[in-house]
This record gives C-alpha cells, structure tokens and sequence, in this order.
C-alpha cells in the first residue's frame, strides 16, 4: 500500500490530497498543527482507518523532527509539501501589508518561515523516509505567483517572494537529490476556492487535486525540478 504525507492537511487542498488519496486506498499521514481540533479530519478517520493524524507545526523544526522519529524506517512515497500562508489579509484580492509603501516586514518574515523554509526543513527530516518508497517523490505546492516572468498584478509582496524562493530551492534539491532517484517537482494548483483563495476563485479543490494527482502519479526523473500549473503546462520561472 503506498503511502503519502501531507502537510496542511486539516483542511482546503491538503484535505482534499488525503481525502482523495483515501479513495485510493493509500494510506495517508495528515500532518497539521492541532489534528485533534479538526472535526473534519476526525470524520475522515472514522471512514478511513488508514488514516493517520500527526502534529506538526511546520514552522517549529523540533515538531518536524519528532514527527520523522516517531515515522522511522516508515517508506513514504509522496511527500506533498502543501501548508502554506497568503500573509497580511490571507485573501489574494485584499493585500494589506503587501503592497508597496505599506509592506509588514515583520509578516512578510513569518510568511517566509512558513512558504519557504519549511517545504525545506521537512525534505531535510523525511528524505530518509522517501528513500525508502517505491515512487520517491516530493511535491511542493507553489503557484504561479511565485514565477518571475509574470508579475504584470503587482502587489502580494510576500506571497510572490515565498513562492519564488520556494522555487529555487527545490529546484536545487532537485539537483541534490537526483541520485538517490529523488523526484522534486513544483505545482500550482490555480485559484482556488479554499480558505486562501476565497470565494470569487475559479477551481474546485476537489478538480484541482485530482488534476495534480494525476500529474504526480505520471512524473518520473525526467520531470525533476519542474514547475507545473495543474493543467499540466509547464510554467516559466
């Protein structure tokens, strides 16, 4: 049975990976703050055994690094780096503290800590246990935000910035982790209707996830260090 850690997963896209990755008889591990505070992960659990939920504050590294111990010799075969933060008003519509000459920097730290730093500090804890899968894959959730070569909005300062830096460094860890057969791509799931994307966004969870699985499932070595709209369009950097 191949498994699949998910971070984020109380709620929004991470949900919806372990739910659907439940469908498939996987057995997933939903990692996210305070599991135990989510109804929705609980009735998830009563339909799923398979269903394991873990504590994990990703911007806490001695959680992250529990979370690895307490899961050794455990083969994961799809890291799915998904937790992540908007920043100053959590709405890509509204950026309060995001637009220039209002810039939170003090936000704009945590939403780097959380975006960028760790996506990394949870492939430095669990590339062991990747090693050890049969498909040997970590995806991280971008978006296209974070490419350079289209910023025509403006603004999101924080967000744009922890996405490109995501980029880059997974695109290195690509490199690093090529010979152990270590595949790490990059995905943007669109504007999604999820707490983040608000209500005014134009893709259902559920239609995205099942488009970037699909995309998971298929990616091999060739596609490391690639960065993918869930349409599967390569996109630029």
């Amino acid at each position: 049975m191949p498994t699949t850690l998910i971070t984020g997963a109380n709620r929004g896209l991470g949900f919806e990976f372990a739910r659907q990755y439940l469908d498939d008889e996987w057995h997933v591990i939903a990692a996210c703050r305070k599991p135990g505070d989510s109804p929705a992960l609980a009735e998830l659990g009563k339909r799923y055994p398979r269903l394991q939920r873990m504590a994990v504050e990703v911007c806490d590294h001695a959680t992250i690094e529990r979370a690895a111990t307490q899961l050794r010799d455990q083969p994961i075969d799809v890291l799915i780096n998904n937790a992540g933060v908007f920043g100053p008003s959590e709405s890509v519509d509204n950026d309060p503290g995001q637009s220039f000459g209002h810039i939170d920097y003090d936000a704009w730290g945590e939403v780097m800590r959380v975006n960028t730093m760790a996506p990394v500090k949870m492939v430095e804890a669990f590339v062991g246990h990747v090693a050890l899968g049969e498909q040997k894959k970590i995806v991280t959730i971008s978006s296209s935000m974070g490419s350079i070569a289209d910023t025509g909005t403006g603004g999101h300062f924080a967000y744009r910035t922890s996405k490109a830096a995501v980029n880059m460094a997974m695109a290195t860890l690509a490199n690093t982790l090529s010979p152990q057969g270590i595949i790490v791509v990059m995905l943007c799931p669109g504007w999604c209707r999820t707490d983040m994307g608000g209500s005014a966004a134009v893709h259902e969870p559920a239609d995205s996830v099942a488009r970037m699985r699909r995309l998971i499932a298929g990616f091999t070595l060739e596609d490391t260090g690639t960065f993918t709209q869930h349409s599967g369009e390569r996109l630029p950097w």
